[in-house]
């Protein structure tokens, strides 16, 4: 079969595994996306903060899946050193949530003065670019998985795991106001933190246990 008409057949198949994978690195409830829920809550900015980590999501995404993922991919060194330090993040990130889940903390609030749309977009742009889970997620994990597939399916897996980043924001922010009763509750959090441990510990595991 000639290498176009096998990478139109397997296209679907690596959109479905970014996606996954786009999906199960998003999940986990760090500062960006405990911004995007207040603002959700709050109902302030909502369509511009979806929009900046969305966007940006993309932009790291391809960064990883089509530059410096393809970079680390060549050089076994890098690989072992982000695949070790990925597997460390991601167990150390499941043990956090987890004692979050044993003992939470208070439900998310709403509460808190307006922000101006200057300000409201300043701390989205930090907690996306100065945050280093973020690159680890986009650029080092999801770009060395991207970075494994043919030249011709690479697209296909960054345009699933875009997807799956659009459609987490977009639920996080548009979604809160209409959730927010229950996403003031502890209980609801131990239950979000406790899905994340074990999606995070899963992850380190497979990192650990499969070399990139």
């Amino acid at each position: 079969m000639p290498a176009s008409a096998l990478a139109a057949v397997t296209a679907p198949a690596v959109f479905a595994q970014g996606w996954a994978m786009g999906a199960g690195l998003i999940l986990a409830i760090g500062a960006q996306n405990a911004l995007v829920l207040r603002q959700g809550l709050k109902r302030e900015h909502v369509g511009a903060v979806v929009a900046v980590c969305t966007l940006s999501d993309w932009l790291l995404i391809a960064l990883g899946v089509f530059g410096l993922g393809a970079l680390i991919q060549g050089s076994p060194v890098l690989l072992e050193v982000f695949r070790f330090g990925g597997a460390a993040f991601l167990l150390g990130y499941a043990v956090l949530a987890a004692k979050r889940a044993w003992r939470p903390a208070a439900g998310l609030e709403a509460s808190g003065a307006a922000a101006s749309l200057g300000a409201t977009l300043s701390a989205a742009f930090a907690f996306t670019y100065l945050n280093p889970h973020v690159y680890l997620d986009t650029v080092v994990l999801l770009g060395g998985l991207g970075a494994r597939q043919p030249p011709e399916l690479r697209a296909a897996f960054a345009a699933g795991a875009g997807l799956a980043s659009a459609m987490w924001f977009g639920l996080l922010g548009f979604g809160a106001a209409t959730a927010a009763p229950k996403l003031r509750h502890a209980n609801t959090w131990r239950a979000i933190d406790a899905l994340v441990a074990l999606l995070m510990a899963g992850l380190g595991l497979q990192l650990l246990l499969q070399p990139l």
